[in-house]
């Protein structure tokens, strides 16, 4: 279903666009996940009209929520951090921060149960005091790691500090292979960086590229104190990502067509760019390509790009979330994270799903599920349902409402080593054709904080060439 198009979006004056004339330019965004939203958003505000085309029914690419029954069911459990200032521009702009509230502080309850001694809970906590002695004192008493495998985390981690992501060389080795040169075992890897490397790369050590790995711990955890401090969706992922993000493109008279995929783009004879979708042809000045890799390599014209081919050389990586309605309460924190299980994430979906009568919806959140992703709902709940049942005591005897799994089999790019090499910018070499996606270059794995700084790459890209004055969206909120 498509929305008709506006005569001109809201501050659309019709400055100077790229042909030179004052014309209105028309741009095209394909894809309406977080990036073709962003970039909707951002060219929409400078005065483009803007068309939106989005193939699924819905906005939100692959952060998105489903109805089962009764319950609103988000595909996936996605967090931020309060260093995802992209991410948090995008709350602000679709008016839902207060919806994805962050914790005060960082605070990540890490459940062990296979302890000789038997379970024991740690808690990776940040003070107030200045990077890195805000996670100083967390670390000096967590209790999953000896007093030595302690010692030598700090000191990799003060080795990580003076890394440059950016560095070529660091994206052609893994990120385990670096953390053995420092020192670290395979007990300081498994409790503590795949801890937080699995949830933000969805790849273990050996299979996570070092220059990405580096991104993460020195922009989450050694770049200032509260940049790990978590934040996620309080109510359902598609209020946000859709029902806000729709309100937000209708007010500045952006055609949002849902179920409309892009078939062909072509350039035309006077320069220009012409989209095909089922019954339409659309002409622009500008296109963002916002959609995958595989799909933005059968959209690209000959001559965009040097090596197409390549994109198709970016793999893809697994998560797979298993949902579980309990007839009563067995989990008090909001979440907590497992070590000696093949359980990782835990979260607490009851409110915002809409569950009522008292009993209880946890959301089980595993990244890298390369082993487990096609496994049938049969033998996953006889896997998971007795792990479950190892960290809450609580859920020993409790009844099962429900028990459902969302699979996302292409859910992010694979992060492995050399990927860098293979992530395209936002500018082709064909004039008004551009790329977003958290797959693209952002400097950033594949998260939705990616995913909004691809938009804003390509949209200044596009404005830019279009004559149309904007400043980055970080620049302005400094």
């Amino acid at each position: 279903m498509t929305t008709p198009a506006p005569a001109a979006a809201p501050g659309g004056t019709g400055g100077p666009g790229g042909d030179g004339g004052g014309r209105q330019p028309h741009a095209v965004v394909v894809g309406g996940g977080l990036a073709g939203i962003t970039a909707a958003l951002r060219l929409a505000e400078a005065g483009a009209r803007v068309t939106l085309l989005e193939g699924r029914p819905r906005l939100g690419g692959l952060a998105f929520s489903f109805r089962r029954g009764d319950l609103t069911v988000d595909n996936g459990q996605h967090v931020y951090l309060r260093c995802c200032t992209a991410y948090r521009w995008f709350l602000d702009r679709v008016e839902g921060a207060h919806l994805a509230p962050l914790q005060p502080r960082l605070d990540v309850p890490v459940l062990d149960v296979a302890h000789p001694r038997g379970p024991r809970l740690g808690r990776l906590r940040r003070s107030a005091l200045p990077v890195p002695l805000h996670l100083a004192g967390s670390l000096a008493t967590y209790p999953h790691l000896s007093l030595a495998e302690r010692a030598s985390v700090g000191r990799a981690a003060l080795a990580l500090k003076r890394l440059d992501p950016a560095d070529p060389a660091l994206d052609g080795i893994d990120f385990a292979t670096w953390l053995g040169r420092h020192g670290q075992s395979p007990r300081a890897i498994e409790a503590l960086w795949d801890l937080v490397g699995v949830a933000t790369l969805n790849a273990t050590a050996p299979h996570a590229s070092m220059g990405l790995a580096a991104m993460v711990f020195k922009t989450g955890l050694l770049s200032e104190p509260g940049a790990a401090d978590i934040g996620w969706a309080h109510v359902p992922l598609g209020d946000l990502h859709d029902t806000l993000a729709r309100k937000a493109l209708d007010s500045l008279g952006v055609r949002t067509a849902l179920r409309t995929k892009a078939e062909r783009i072509s350039r035309t004879r006077d320069g220009r760019w012409s989209v095909e979708v089922p019954g339409e042809t659309l002409d622009a000045d500008t296109v963002v390509l916002a959609v995958p890799q595989r799909e933005t390599h059968d959209l690209l014209p000959e001559g965009a790009l040097d090596d197409p081919d390549r994109l198709l050389d970016i793999g893809t990586a697994p998560i797979l979330n298993l949902h579980v309605v309990y007839d009563r309460k067995v989990l008090r924190q909001p979440f907590f994270t497992a070590l000696g299980s093949p359980v990782q994430w835990v979260f607490d979906r009851t409110d915002s799903s809409g569950l009522t009568g008292g009993g209880q919806y946890l959301a089980v959140s595993q990244s890298a599920a390369q082993d487990d992703i096609d496994e049938p709902v049969a033998v996953l709940r006889e896997r998971y349902l007795p792990e479950l049942e190892r960290l809450l005591p609580a859920a020993r005897g409790a009844g099962i409402r429900d028990f459902f799994v969302t699979r996302e089999r292409t859910a992010t790019f694979a992060p492995t080593p050399g990927v860098g090499r293979l992530r395209p910018g936002a500018r082709t070499h064909a004039p008004g054709l551009y790329l977003a996606g958290a797959w693209t270059a952002t400097g950033w794995p594949a998260t939705m904080e990616g995913a909004v700084r691809s938009g804003f790459s390509a949209a200044g890209a596009a404005l830019s060439a279009l004559g149309r004055r904007h400043e980055h969206p970080l620049q302005e909120a400094a």
